[in-house]
C-alpha cells in the first residue's frame, strides 16, 4: 500500500511540476526530412545525420514544486557533433506549435553555420548572424523565437554568485549585447537556451586510431533505445600504471568496487542494465584502450597466405582518398591488388536460379539493339498519320511540296551501353539474409542471374568483387572483365566467392571508375551492390569512410559515369542519399528479391540509351 501511495504522489507532483507545453509539442519525427533538407541546403555536412539527444544536466533557477518532484534538473538539448547533428526528441517549450516547429528548423539552420572555438556564447552568437546574412527571410521568425526565448529565462536578480554572472551574459548575448570572450560559461552552468547549440564535442575526432567499428552504430540496426545520443568526454584509464599506490582515505573503499575489472562470460553481453544506467548519467567517460571480443576477431582476420590466396594479376595499385578533416585528398594513400581465382571449382547453380536466369536471359534478349522506326521521313514502308496531318495544315499557308516527309522507315538501332558491376564481398556478407541463405548467397545468385543475362543483350559489361584490411591492402576480385566472354570460367569464379574482410569502398569506386574511363561507349553505368556502410580497420569509419566513398561517387559522375547503388541494409536511407543522391540508389527490403531489382535496375538504363 505505501509503494502504491508513493507512486501515486510522485505521479501527482510530477505532473504538477511540469512546465513544458504537451498539447503543442512537436516530435522530431514529424519535421526530421525538413531538418535535414534545411541544414543541407544551409550548407550544412552531407555526413552529418539527425539523431535524437539524451537529456544531460542543466542549470538555472527551480521553482519549490520543482524541487519537491526533483525535475527540472536535466532536459534534452541540441549539441553539434562530428557525426550527428543530436535534437530533442520533442519541443514543447513554447505554447504555440508552429513556434516549436520553426525552433526545430532554427537549430538547423544555426547548426551549418556555427563554427566552435571553444567560447559556447560567441559561436552561437556569430552563428546567429552568419544564418541570418545568408537568409534574410528567416529574420521575423527568428525574432520571435528570440522573443519568446527571453521571456524563458530567468531573473539573473533571483539568482546567486556564478550562476547570476552566467545568465546575465546568456541574456546579454539574446539581446545583442555584450562582448566575445565569454569562453568560462558552459552550457549547463545555466538554464536551456532552446534556440543554441552545445559544441563541446564537435572538434572531437569521430573515430580513435584503436576504435573497434564493429562496436559502433555503424554497424548495429537502431532500436529506439540505442538511437539517443548521450553527451561523452574521452578519458585515459590510468588504473594499471599504479598498481601500488594505495588511498588513505577510508572512504574511497567504497568506490573501488567501480574500477574492479570482473571477467565476464563475454565481453559483448549486456547485462540489461547498461542503458539504465547510462540514461542515469550526465556524462558518460569512455576510454579508448578497452577492447572487446569484437575487436580481437577483427585481428585475427590476417590476409591469407599466398600459397592459399588468390593469384595477383600485375603489380599494386595506389590510389588517393580523401581526408574530410584536412579537406585535400591525399595521393598514393591506398595500394589495391587485383586478384583471380586460379582454379575455382565447378559451379552449378540450382535448378530454379537457372528457371530465373533464363526469364531474365529472354528479358534482355528482347531489349537486344535491334530494328527501330524513324519518323516524317521522304520515303519509307508506311504512312506517318502525325506528319501526313502536319503536311495538310502546313500545306494551307505553303505551296504543297513533291515529296513531303510523311512515311516511316525501319533502321537497325544499336546501344552504347558500357557495364561494370562492383560487388561488396565484406566479412558482414557471411551474415544470414534468411533462415537457410547467406548474404554471400544471394549476392552469387544475382551475379550469376545478371552475367546471364547482359551476355544476351550484347553489351559489354564487367563484373568484380571488393574487400579490404586497411588501406595497405584493398583487394579487387576479377570475375569477369571486358575483354572476356561469359562462359564456363566466369561462372566459376562468381560461384567460388566468399565473404572477405572489410569495405573500403571508396578505393573500389574509384578503381572501377578507372576501368569504366577507358570505355568508348557514350554511356557507362557503375553499379554497386553492398550490405551496409563502408568500413575498415583504421580510421575508416563513420564520417571518414562516407565523406571518401562520397567523394568518389562525385568523382564518377565528374567523369561522365553513371554510379548507381543496390543495398539490402535497411538503414541505407540514413547515408546513401548522401553518397548517390536521392535517385541514384535502390533499397531491397527482402533479400530474395535483390535478382529481379538488379535486373530491372539495368534494364531501365538499357532503355535510356537506346
Amino acid at each position: 500500500m505505501e509503494e502504491w501511495v508513493g507512486k501515486q504522489w510522485d505521479r501527482f507532483i510530477r505532473r504538477v511540476a511540469h512546465r513544458q507545453h504537451d498539447e503543442a509539442a512537436v516530435s522530431l519525427s514529424q519535421v526530421q526530412r525538413s531538418i535535414g533538407l534545411m541544414f543541407r541546403a544551409a550548407g550544412g555536412a552531407a555526413a552529418v545525420r539527425v539523431g535524437e539527444a539524451g537529456e544531460t544536466r542543466v542549470g538555472g533557477a527551480r521553482d519549490w514544486l520543482q524541487r519537491v518532484a526533483g525535475t527540472g534538473t536535466h532536459a534534452a538539448t541540441a549539441r553539434l557533433e562530428p557525426e550527428v547533428l543530436s535534437l530533442p526528441p520533442r519541443i514543447a517549450v513554447h505554447v504555440d506549435a508552429a513556434l516549436n516547429r520553426a525552433l526545430y528548423l532554427w537549430l538547423a539552420v544555426q547548426a551549418a553555420h556555427i563554427e566552435p572555438t571553444g567560447d559556447w556564447i560567441a559561436d552561437n552568437r556569430r552563428a546567429s548572424l552568419r544564418a541570418l546574412e545568408q537568409f534574410p527571410g528567416l529574420r521575423d521568425r527568428h525574432e520571435r523565437l528570440l522573443a519568446a526565448e527571453r521571456a524563458l529565462r530567468p531573473d539573473p536578480s533571483h539568482l546567486r554568485g556564478p550562476a547570476a554572472e552566467a545568465e546575465r551574459l546568456v541574456q546579454q548575448a539574446l539581446a545583442g549585447q555584450g562582448a566575445d570572450g565569454t569562453g568560462s560559461v558552459q552550457p549547463e552552468a545555466v538554464a536551456p537556451v532552446w534556440m543554441w547549440l552545445d559544441t563541446s564535442a564537435a572538434s572531437l575526432s569521430p573515430v580513435a586510431r584503436n576504435q573497434d567499428p564493429a562496436a559502433t552504430d555503424a554497424q548495429r540496426s537502431p532500436t529506439t533505445q540505442n538511437a539517443r545520443r548521450r553527451k561523452a568526454q574521452a578519458v585515459i584509464d590510468e588504473r594499471d600504471k599504479a598498481p601500488l599506490m594505495m588511498f588513505f582515505r577510508a572512504e574511497s573503499i567504497l568506490s573501488w568496487g567501480e574500477f574492479v575489472k570482473v571477467n565476464r562470460a563475454s565481453d559483448d553481453d549486456d547485462d540489461g542494465n547498461a542503458l539504465a544506467a547510462a540514461n542515469d548519467m550526465d556524462v558518460l567517460a569512455i576510454a579508448p584502450e578497452g577492447q572487446t571480443t569484437a575487436s580481437r576477431v577483427k585481428f585475427d582476420l590476417d590476409l591469407p597466405s599466398a600459397a592459399a590466396d588468390d593469384r595477383p594479376l600485375g603489380p599494386g595499385i595506389r590510389l588517393p582518398e580523401w581526408d574530410w578533416r584536412r579537406g585535400a585528398l591525399i595521393p598514393d594513400h591506398c595500394t589495391l591488388q587485383t586478384l583471380e581465382s586460379a582454379a575455382p571449382p565447378t559451379f552449378a547453380p540450382a535448378p530454379s536460379l537457372r528457371v530465373t536466369a533464363r526469364r531474365v536471359r529472354r528479358r534482355m534478349e528482347v531489349l537486344r539493339g535491334g530494328l527501330g522506326r524513324l519518323h516524317a521521313q521522304p520515303d519509307g514502308e508506311e504512312i506517318d498519320l502525325d506528319a501526313w496531318i502536319r503536311h495538310h495544315v502546313e500545306a494551307a499557308a505553303a505551296p504543297r511540296s513533291d515529296a513531303p516527309a510523311v512515311f516511316t522507315r525501319r533502321v537497325r538501332s544499336e546501344r552504347s551501353l558500357a557495364t561494370l558491376l562492383l560487388a561488396d564481398l565484406s566479412l558482414s556478407t557471411d551474415a544470414y539474409a534468411t533462415q537457410t541463405a547467406r548474404v554471400i548467397d544471394v549476392i552469387r545468385d544475382a551475379l550469376y542471374v545478371f552475367g546471364e543475362a547482359l551476355s544476351a543483350s550484347g553489351d559489354p559489361f564487367e563484373v568484380l568483387g571488393f574487400s579490404s584490411v586497411r588501406r595497405q591492402n584493398v583487394r579487387i576480385h576479377q570475375l569477369k572483365g571486358f575483354g572476356e566472354a561469359w562462359g564456363t570460367r566466369t561462372r566459376d569464379r562468381v560461384g567460388a566467392i566468399k565473404p572477405g574482410y572489410y569495405t573500403r569502398m571508396g578505393s573500389a569506386i574509384r578503381h572501377a571508375t578507372a576501368r569504366l574511363e577507358q570505355r568508348p561507349e557514350r554511356q557507362r553505368l557503375l553499379l554497386l551492390l553492398t550490405d551496409g556502410k563502408p568500413n575498415d580497420l583504421d580510421v575508416y569509419e563513420g564520417r571518414y569512410g562516407l565523406e571518401d566513398t562520397r567523394h568518389a561517387v562525385q568523382a564518377a559522375r565528374a567523369a561522365g559515369l553513371l554510379p548507381f547503388c543496390i543495398t539490402i541494409d535497411e538503414t541505407a536511407h540514413d547515408y546513401l542519399p548522401m553518397l548517390f543522391g536521392q535517385q541514384g540508389y535502390a533499397l531491397v527490403h527482402r533479400p530474395q528479391d535483390l535478382v529481379n531489382k538488379l535486373s530491372a535496375v539495368h534494364q531501365r538504363f538499357m532503355a535510356r540509351a537506346a
